[in-house]
């Protein structure tokens, strides 16, 4: 089983966003920072986590149980409902429901802000690179 940890930063709404993913298994504890380009907090939220799964595509682990949390109740809810009025929130749901299949068990649940420090501590810094490198 797999446990991933994601949040999003955004300086501006919108404005330039990065995303920290943290991959935790038996064996695995893997930390990575992302630049998402920009965007709005809602949809910077909305891009690590698609991402986080296209990691797991990626590293050949869709054979994995996983359990993804995130502190965007936007996005929980959204992929809870199985639907999304928003447009741009509508394409991150189909896709989404394009990786969900390549998992034999995909659980997504929400959790406050302050457990899920580590993938923020992340997110912050993929920001602050983005920053570094202009």
């Amino acid at each position: 089983m797999l446990r991933i940890y994601v949040d999003a930063a955004t300086k501006g709404n919108p404005g330039p966003s990065g995303g920290g993913v943290i991959i935790l298994g038996e064996a695995l504890n893997e930390q990575i920072h992302l630049s998402l380009g920009e965007c709005s907090n809602h949809e910077a939220e909305f891009r690590v986590f698609i991402q986080a799964l296209e990691i797991l595509k990626e590293k050949q682990l869709t054979n994995e149980t996983v359990l993804l949390y995130s502190d965007s109740k936007i996005v929980v809810e959204t992929i809870e409902k199985k639907h999304a009025k928003n447009p741009v929130f509508k394409t991150y749901l189909l896709k989404f429901q394009e990786l969900e299949p390549l998992f034999p068990l995909l659980m997504i649940q929400w959790l406050p802000e302050k457990k899920n420090k580590g993938a923020d501590s992340l997110a912050r810094q993929a920001l602050r690179k983005y920053y570094q490198e202009k």
